[in-house]
């Protein structure tokens, strides 16, 4: 369906108003520090606070990108002078057993620890390319949604098909959330995700070919990514706040369910 402007209803449209998201002719486009806006808005008839296009506030510092980045390498950092990453491996990693007990927090924080210096550089770096770029799209609560969501995708995931003798560690089911979710993103707007898209094939193959990668884990968290990323593309600026959140509470729902069935499983293979 063809767009046309607003104001100029006989003019094609293929730019929104940084600030009421109304679709805006060459004619009514006015300058902004990001973007444009309408004569409307710039004229102070509307007083919306400016949004991207999937409902987040603009912002140019990636402040939650920067405080996974800092979490991860101290963690990494305290975990070599308090005993070896082993040590927290075995005390806030993955383990099923211990999940199966109660120890449900192990889901989030195996995602904050790494077994080798390699391994999280290569997570970080990830983090550090994607990162900022989709906090930037989606603002700082819908990109620390995406991000814990898809980390705990990755971990339910490895939780349901994983060997129970598994200790797992790692933000790749996050990293591999980011991905898909960039490739949905480019997608709806229409921008060129091949390279991406040859990537996450290659991880994947790398993650069935490397023995000790934990590719379920990446698996599920490339799934909730996208999941999470299609949600965001939906909705017109009147219910977008709305359905988003809903979405994301289905998916945290489902994730908390998921749970608690393994648990039963669990428990009943190793007698508890």
């Amino acid at each position: 369906m063809e767009k046309t402007c607003f104001r100029h209803t006989d003019s094609e449209a293929y730019v929104s108003c940084g600030r009421c998201d109304r679709t805006i002719c060459p004619d009514c486009m006015i300058s902004a520090p990001v973007g444009f806006q309408c004569p409307e808005c710039v004229a102070g008839a509307q007083v919306a606070l400016p949004k991207t296009r999937f409902g987040g506030a603009f912002n140019t510092v990636p402040k939650v990108t920067r405080a996974i980045l800092i979490t991860c390498i101290s963690i990494f950092l305290l975990s070599l002078l308090l005993g070896g990453v082993r040590s927290f491996a075995l005390s806030f990693g993955m383990i099923p057993a211990a999940i199966a007990q109660g120890e449900w927090w192990r889901l989030l924080t195996s995602t904050l620890l790494h077994g080798s210096v390699l391994h999280l550089l290569f997570n970080m770096y990830a983090l550090y390319w994607l990162g900022p770029q989709l906090e930037r799209s989606l603002g700082h609560i819908r990109f620390a949604a995406l991000y814990v969501l898809s980390a705990l995708g990755g971990s339910v995931a490895s939780y349901w098909f994983s060997d129970l003798r598994t200790v797992s560690v790692g933000a790749s089911g996050a990293i591999f959330g980011l991905i898909t979710a960039t490739i949905v993103i480019g997608r709806e707007m229409r921008t060129d995700v091949s390279q991406l898209v040859v990537l996450l094939g290659l991880n994947v193959v790398i993650g069935f070919l490397q023995p000790g990668i934990d590719w379920r884990a990446h698996f599920g968290g490339a799934i909730a990514g996208a999941a999470i990323a299609l949600i965001y593309t939906k909705g017109t600026r009147l219910n977008r706040d709305q359905l988003h959140r809903a979405g994301l509470l289905g998916i945290f729902a489902f994730l908390v369910l998921a749970t608690l069935v393994r648990n039963a499983q669990v428990s009943a293979l190793i007698g508890l």
